[in-house]
Order: C-alpha cells, then sequence, then structure tokens
C-alpha cells in the first residue's frame, strides 16, 4: 500500500479506492462510491477499459447505449468496452457502489486528477460543489474518455 490519499470527492461523490492499479500488477483499479442522490456519472466512453458496477445499497439509474435500467442493492452492471454509459443515484438516500475498471489506468488518472483528496477517515458526504466543467472535460480528453457535453 503506498502513501497516497484513498479517498476523494470527484462530482460530490465520496470515492474510497481499495486497489490502485500499480497496487495489483496494473490489472484494475477498484473503489467504493457514496452517491447522493442526483449524482453521477454524465454520459462518456472510453475504449479500453472494461467497466462494472456492483450496487451496494440504494439505487443506480443507468444509461447503457441508450439502454435504460434500474439498479438495487445487490445487482451487477457491466458496461461492454467503448460503449456510451451514464449512471444517477436515485430514490431515498445514497447509493453506495463498487465500480471495477480494468486495467484502470484512464480511470485512476481521471478520478484523481478531478477530485479532492479527503481524509482517510471520511465517511460521509462531501460538501456539494459546483464541479469546474472544463477542467473535468480536459482531464477527461487527457485520461483517454469522451464525456459528452449536457443536453441544451
Amino acid at each position: 500500500m503506498s502513501d497516497r490519499a484513498r479517498k476523494y470527492d470527484v462530482l460530490n461523490i465520496l470515492m474510497n479506492f481499495h486497489a490502485f492499479p500499480d497496487e495489483v500488477d496494473g490489472k484494475y483499479c477498484l473503489v467504493e462510491c457514496l452517491v447522493p442522490v442526483g449524482a453521477g456519472a454524465p454520459p462518456n466512453h472510453h475504449a479500453g477499459e472494461t467497466e462494472a458496477f456492483y450496487v451496494l445499497d440504494g439505487q443506480v439509474g443507468f444509461m447503457i447505449n441508450g439502454a435504460e435500467r434500474l439498479a438495487k442493492a445487490g445487482d451487477f452492471v457491466p458496461i461492454p468496452d467503448g460503449a456510451l454509459h451514464a449512471f444517477q443515484a436515485v430514490g431515498d438516500g445514497p447509493a453506495r457502489v463498487l465500480i471495477l475498471n480494468a486495467p484502470g489506468h484512464m480511470h485512476e488518472a481521471f478520478f484523481t486528477g478531478i477530485g479532492k483528496p479527503l481524509p482517510d477517515d471520511q465517511s460521509t458526504l462531501p460538501d456539494p460543489s459546483e464541479p469546474d466543467l472544463p477542467a473535468v472535460l480536459a482531464k477527461a480528453e487527457a485520461s483517454g474518455m469522451t464525456i459528452l457535453p449536457p443536453p441544451n
């Protein structure tokens, strides 16, 4: 284990990195997320990194290649390589989700690049703030992913 930050505020989501790629022979990135209702990821796609979600608590609405799906605790949601996808916590309270990215280098660079490091003992949602959208889009592009602009 390294001494780098393991918890980040990423788009108002509390992200806890259980495994960085360099800790697991470059094979994957494993992140546990506490996602407030209404927060999530905008439509995005990335080739070369497989992504999957496992919902631990709450409910999460997914869009995958235009198809919508509601996932609840115990549901596994795989994202096909390169698929356009988005997610958002819905319902009465925050969702807890495990996200697996393989090999994970792209997602580690993006999440830690736009995230604000948090104390290791942080277990509550960060105070909400407006993201710096130009910085988020620039980091996504630099990391190899594409985030679609919000509809007008």
